[in-house]
């Protein structure tokens, strides 16, 4: 019994879709592995699913960039040529921020390289500088206010637990007090008269 012939077109469930890519990936490696023993070929595959997942094979004795010089130097092209030069362009591009950032810190900073800018240029730079003393002086406000808040708080309950032992040192001296002035004030403060009898406060 042989098997249906199967309509090659694309296949519309993305499940099955999957299934079918990743069984027939591993086929293809799997030949390519074959060659590769068999024929001491050198081979080289890089397959894209439909997810933008990338899988490559390439001979063990061999890699990816021998591959592809050997490739250039057999069809006399070059591919790195255009990638090259795009490289080379950002790294310009790159180098020119990074001196101009390096002279903005030179004038601002240091205060160096100002002979070559115009008095418009001049002005953008006070200005500029003023713009941040501004908010340098505001976040010291800031933070000094803080400190004032913190130190006030700090001082009520200072002052607050001083009250209280005040408070308690007095009623300790009052009670120490009555007992050292002996009968005549003991006597009085719990309502007893001189001649022994008790007496009775409103």
């Amino acid at each position: 019994m042989t098997r249906g012939k199967i309509q090659i077109k694309r296949i519309e469930n993305a499940t099955n879709r999957q299934v079918t890519y990743s069984k027939r990936r591993n086929g293809l490696f799997k030949k390519a592995h074959e060659l590769t023993v068999l024929c001491d070929a050198t081979v080289s595959l890089i397959m894209v699913s439909s997810s933008g997942k990338i899988h490559e094979y390439i001979s063990p004795s061999t890699t990816t960039k021998q591959f592809f010089d050997q490739f250039q130097k057999t069809k006399g092209v070059d591919i790195w040529s255009s990638h090259y030069e795009a490289m080379q362009e950002h790294l310009k591009k790159l180098k020119e921020v990074n001196r101009s950032l390096q002279k903005q810190i030179r004038q601002r900073v240091l205060g160096e390289c100002l002979n070559d800018m115009s008095f418009d240029e001049l002005r953008g730079v006070e200005q500029e500088m003023e713009g941040a003393v501004d908010v340098i002086r505001k976040r010291k406000i800031r933070m000094i206010s803080n400190q004032i808040d913190t130190t006030k708080k700090k001082l009520r309950s200072a002052t607050e637990m001083n009250r209280n032992l005040h408070e308690f040192d007095a009623r300790d001296d009052t009670h120490y007090r009555l007992v050292e002035n002996g009968g005549e004030d003991y006597e009085s403060a719990f309502g007893y008269s001189s001649n022994g009898g008790p007496r009775i406060f409103a």
